[in-house]
């Protein structure tokens, strides 16, 4: 594999244009896949439904376009033949605030997992069916733009799901939730990253920051009475479990 340089290929960005400039009335989508087939199928479906593709066969292309182009959301494969995808979206993590969406081999949770760590937003198992990856990138654009929109950071809403992060206090509609401060801040965290996928390991080290090897037990604990509180109404927010990686806070509404 090759090595990066961590800091040439973005050397040109404070001069060029951003994407957004030239195409302001599309969101720009970085595509990094090799295989040539799959390639064109990303470009050509993402284009048809109003998106502006730049598309790299290679991890060292992605990360010279991005010293010119910011994309607003990226789709990288993790089985690049130059540079190890991992690498890839740890050094376009560095530079870029976009949401990265990996594609991985199945059976590679592993790998997953250790890129969802390093940066990536979330992730799309090979072979996937082009719907559901266009709702992945639609899910990561709204993060972005709520992360963006996001002014006063002591009050997050998700749906129905209102936390006033100063007062400790977290309702869904009227209804006030009942939470331990564990319980709250996990809640909170997940909220904040509202759609994103959040691995297991993320989630524990934030909330369990001066622990060497915290116990995984804890955080299901408080993930199951956190989804008791949120409820099974139709507009109330709800954790989903992504198998063998982490959880995701989404609005049913959207």
């Amino acid at each position: 594999m090759a090595e990066l340089d961590s800091a040439s290929p973005f050397q040109s960005r404070r001069d060029a244009p951003t994407a957004r400039e030239a195409r302001p009335d599309a969101a720009t989508v970085l595509v990094v896949e090799d295989d040539s087939a799959q390639r064109r199928v990303l470009t050509l479906s993402l284009s048809a439904r109003g998106y502006h593709v730049v598309a790299a066969k290679t991890g060292g292309e992605a990360l010279r376009l991005v010293g010119s182009v910011e994309p607003d959301v990226v789709i990288l494969d993790l089985g690049l033949p130059d540079i190890d995808g991992i690498d890839v979206a740890r050094h376009l993590r560095l530079w870029l605030k976009s949401p990265i969406i990996v594609l991985t081999a199945d059976g590679s949770e592993e790998r997953t997992v250790v890129a969802l760590d390093l940066g990536a937003d979330d992730y799309v198992t090979k072979p996937f069916s082009m719907p559901a990856l266009l709702a992945r990138v639609r899910v990561a654009l709204r993060h972005r733009a709520t992360l963006s929109a996001l002014v006063d950071d002591s009050t997050i809403e998700v749906g129905q799901l209102r936390i006033d992060v100063a007062a400790h206090e977290a309702l869904v509609g009227e209804r006030p939730l009942t939470l331990q401060p564990l319980q709250f801040r996990l809640l909170t965290l997940l909220a904040r990253n509202a759609g994103k996928l959040m691995t297991y390991r993320n989630l524990v080290r934030q909330l369990w920051p001066d622990e060497e090897d915290p116990d995984m037990r804890p955080l299901r604990v408080a993930v199951s009475i956190v989804r008791k509180q949120l409820g099974d109404g139709a507009d109330a927010p709800q954790i989903l479990t992504e198998p063998q990686v982490g959880y995701r806070l989404v609005d049913p509404g959207v």
